[in-house]
């Protein structure tokens, strides 16, 4: 048996070339180079990286600025708006033990996501949204007011807004509606059902499949994936996590994406090679690439 640590073996390769829409290269063990090579190799040739914290979002850019292959997306997650504002005690964040900053320091923190959402290499601004699976009430007003702040700076920037939306369906759909969505929305890691599914495609938002899709108990988001629109679907690895059936619970990569691709083309019961080449457009029009 391989120990749990170990990387999947590489499958096969796609004919026809898709990109990973959602991966966190700065999380995944070795180079952003040997990352790239890996995936290029079995037919994922593009990525977006994308930024969850200030330092994050810096380095996303920085990495967008110097390879072709990468485009980067910019944000303070959800998880992160309620640490800057009341703290962080536990250190449950890559940055360890921080100091309640209030609300000046989230403002200092979303002006430096306003600076980076300038550059023409960032394609977009996420992830962003509302997360109450980690975040209790006392972070719910910090989540909604970044949330906004990221809307608003996508909107102004002319560049896709990345939504990470967890057990907060209702709320994150209600605070698009009121702030006017971004010309392109995608819904990373798609976490809805099928009649969520219809919402977002009758609001022209992307749903960005994961890993997840393959897992045995994700009946709902292989439902959702059999009615959102051909034309609003994405794959990503969300990498490091989400690795998809049968290497779950085993680090995830860009390389990975073609064992999603293939269970979403027999979701749809369409064929992989249609699929990808579907993929590919929806993904270069979502992020203006």
């Amino acid at each position: 048996m391989p120990s749990h640590a170990e990387a999947p073996p590489l499958p096969e390769p796609l004919r026809v070339p898709v990109a990973d829409s959602h991966t966190h290269l700065d999380m995944q063990s070795g180079t952003v180079e040997e990352g790239l090579a890996k995936a290029a190799s079995v037919g994922v040739t593009t990525v977006v990286q994308v930024g969850c914290d200030v330092r994050g979002s810096q380095w996303a850019a920085d990495t967008a600025a110097r390879y072709d292959a990468v485009h980067a997306a910019v944000a303070l997650h959800p998880n992160e708006a309620p640490r800057i504002v009341h703290g962080d005690p536990d250190g449950w964040s890559r940055q360890g033990e921080r100091e309640a900053g209030g609300a000046a320091a989230l403002d200092e923190a979303l002006a430096e996501i306003d600076r980076l959402a300038a550059l023409p290499h960032v394609k977009g601004v996420g992830e962003t949204g509302l997360d109450y699976f980690r975040t209790g009430e006392e972070g719910k007003a910090a989540q909604e007011h970044s949330f906004r702040a990221h809307i608003e700076i996508a909107k102004r920037h002319g560049k896709a807004l990345v939504i990470h939306d967890r057990e907060a369906h209702a709320d994150v759909l209600r605070v698009l509606k009121e702030e006017g969505a971004p010309e392109r929305t995608v819904f990373h890691c798609y976490s809805g059902d099928a009649d969520m599914a219809e919402v977002c495609a009758r609001a022209g938002y992307f749903m960005s499949f994961a890993g997840n899709v393959t897992f045995k108990n994700a009946q709902n988001l292989r439902d959702a994936l059999a009615v959102a629109p051909l034309e609003l679907v994405l794959v990503e690895t969300d990498a490091p996590f989400l690795t998809p059936a049968p290497y779950r619970g085993r680090p995830n990569a860009p390389y990975l994406v073609p064992v999603t691709v293939r269970a979403m083309a027999a979701v749809r019961g369409i064929d992989e090679d249609t699929l990808a080449t579907a993929l590919a457009a929806n993904t270069a029009r979502a992020f203006g690439y």
